[in-house]
C-alpha cells in the first residue's frame, strides 16, 4: 500500500522522541513495524469513536491518511496534528467529480471513502468506511448510488444488491496494489 510506506517507523520513532506528550493514533494502512510504535491503531470504521473517547486535551498525531484525519477533525471538531500521507486512489477524487457524478445521475446516492479529501466528503451524501458502505446499500430504499471508493466493490455491491444499480465516481478508481492480495 502506497499509503503505508508514507509514514515509516523510523519517521515515526523520530517523531515520538520530539513529541512525547503526543498519542499517535495509525490507521491500518500502515505497516507492521509502524504499528508497533503507535499507540492506538484504527480503521476508517471506527476511528471516529475511538478519537472521540480521547480527553480534549491530549495532543494527537494521526498517520498516516491526512484525509481521513482531516475529516475527523471537522466531523468531531477536534485538533489533531496529520502526517502528510495519503491513498493515491482517493486524493485524486476531486469536487468536480461529484459534480459530474451528480450531473449524470441526479437520482443516485453519492458515498465517498472517508480517505477522501474533506472538499470532496463535505459534497457527498455519505462518507462511509467499506464496510459502512455495503451496509448503507444493502439497506437502503435508494435504487442508485454513485461509488467513490476503489471499483473492487463494486462487484460485491453488485452481487449483494440484485435491482440496483451502482456507478464508479472516478473515471478509474483501481488500486494495483490491492489487486495483488491473492488467496
Amino acid at each position: 500500500c502506497p499509503m503505508a510506506d508514507m509514514a515509516n517507523a523510523a519517521e515515526v520513532r523520530a517523531f515520538k522522541r520530539k513529541n512525547p506528550d503526543t498519542l499517535l493514533i495509525a490507521y491500518v494502512n500502515t505497516t507492521a513495524e509502524t504499528k508497533s510504535e503507535v499507540d492506538i491503531c484504527c480503521t476508517s470504521g471506527n476511528a471516529e469513536k475511538i478519537v472521540s473517547a480521547l480527553d480534549a486535551g491530549q495532543k494527537v498525531m494521526f498517520l498516516p491518511d491526512a484525509n481521513l484525519g482531516g475529516n475527523l477533525v471537522r466531523d468531531l471538531s477536534r485538533p489533531m496534528e496529520l502526517w502528510h500521507g495519503c491513498c493515491p486512489i482517493h486524493d485524486r477524487i476531486t469536487p468536480e467529480d461529484i459534480r459530474l457524478a451528480r450531473a449524470a445521475h441526479p437520482d443516485a446516492v453519492v458515498m465517498v471513502h472517508p480517505e477522501c479529501r474533506v472538499e470532496v466528503t463535505a459534497l457527498a451524501d455519505h462518507a462511509l468506511s467499506t464496510g459502512g458502505m455495503l451496509n448503507f446499500v444493502s439497506q437502503s430504499s435508494a435504487k442508485e448510488f454513485v461509488v467513490g471508493t476503489e471499483i473492487g466493490i463494486l462487484h460485491r455491491m453488485k452481487k449483494e444488491n440484485p435491482g440496483k444499480v451502482f456507478y464508479p465516481l472516478e473515471r478509474n478508481p483501481v488500486c494495483e496494489d490491492m489487486k495483488k492480495i491473492t488467496l
